[in-house]
């Protein structure tokens, strides 16, 4: 397996995808959504936060800004779970935890990547058994594409033997192109969420969001749920119907919008993140300067039996179909 401390600069190739007049920048490390621009009157906004340099991924990996995480995404505690009565240890990354993957999860590892015409790209890569400590090769792909506003990433993975595959799409969606993203409103159709512990482990309950800061059925403003200021990393879990599983509108008067077939919804507002690398023009990378929408199932599901399995197995391999619209709404 190649991990990035091995990964040239030179060996990250970019595709640049366009429809109309929005455009997204794709990169082969980690499939990556590197820049995407959206049109406001006569800008365009760079909705995602990111780096100026696509290389300087490489380096500051830790935040996974823009990538495909996984082969699990989220935390799996003490980087360890049972598979068919036999223990399996996992590289940690977070204290004792695995993190989205390990220390260099498919987010952190090169892809192929295949350009189809001007709005599509597919990428695939092969992570060999043993990486990371999971058991089994896998094969995966991932085939983004753009269609006028709307962004469709949609995710296969074929193991050769059963194993864990949960992956999400890690972006740090900024509508104003910079600043406080508490200023946007949200909007999440989740009736409930699994707590966590002091490691940010699910406890293994489901309870119900009612009374709850970090309920978003109805439209509301982050800063207003969050008065304090403490920030959200939480798992909500969705209802499950066919409407959008995330809506996010800001002061500027861009839309967001999201639909997914995956049960979960990992919150994060970004509290935790830092500058370590120059940003893309205009921006800082600061606590609230992002917003994480992670789609995914159940975290930490392996040593937690009363949540929907994650092992995928050659006759039921991993899919997921993700798609994110963002435009101006006086359009």
């Amino acid at each position: 397996m190649k991990d990035t401390t091995n990964i040239s600069p030179d060996d990250i190739q970019h595709c640049v995808l366009e429809s109309g007049d929005v455009s997204v920048t794709i990169l082969s490390l980690g499939c990556i959504t590197h820049d995407w621009r959206v049109p406001l009157g006569n800008t365009h906004v760079p909705v995602l936060q990111s780096f100026a340099n696509p290389r300087d991924h490489l380096e500051n990996g830790e935040a996974f800004m823009g990538a495909i995480v996984g082969r699990v995404a989220n935390r799996i505690g003490g980087a360890r779970y049972r598979q068919n009565g036999q223990e399996i240890r996992l590289q940690a990354n977070e204290g004792p935890n695995q993190l989205h993957g390990g220390p260099f999860g498919i987010g952190r590892q090169l892809w192929t990547m295949d350009p189809d015409g001007q709005n599509a790209v597919r990428l695939t890569h092969h992570s060999a058994d043993g990486a990371q400590g999971f058991p089994g090769a896998v094969k995966f792909s991932v085939t983004i594409r753009l269609e006028g506003h709307r962004l469709t990433y949609e995710m296969h993975a074929l193991p050769n033997q059963p194993t864990p595959i949960n992956l999400a799409q890690h972006s740090y969606y900024n509508l104003m192109g910079s600043g406080d993203i508490r200023s946007h409103k949200l909007q999440i159709p989740a009736n409930s969420f699994t707590p966590v512990d002091s490691a940010m482990l699910p406890t293994g309950d489901i309870a119900s969001i009612e009374g709850e800061a970090l309920d978003f059925r109805t439209l509301s403003k982050i800063s207003d749920a969050d008065p304090a200021g403490e920030g959200f990393d939480i798992n909500l879990v969705l209802q499950g119907n066919d409407g959008p599983a995330a809506q996010v509108i800001a002061p500027n008067g861009l839309q967001l919008k999201l639909w997914t077939d995956q049960p979960c919804l990992q919150l994060y507002t970004s509290q935790g993140l830092t500058q370590t690398a120059p940003a893309l023009t205009g921006q800082h990378h600061g606590p609230f300067a992002g917003l994480c929408l992670e789609l995914q199932h159940f975290p930490d599901s392996v040593n937690n039996p009363q949540f929907p399995s994650i092992i995928c197995t050659p006759e039921q391999p991993y899919q997921q179909k993700l798609v994110v619209e963002i435009k101006d709404m006086s359009v």
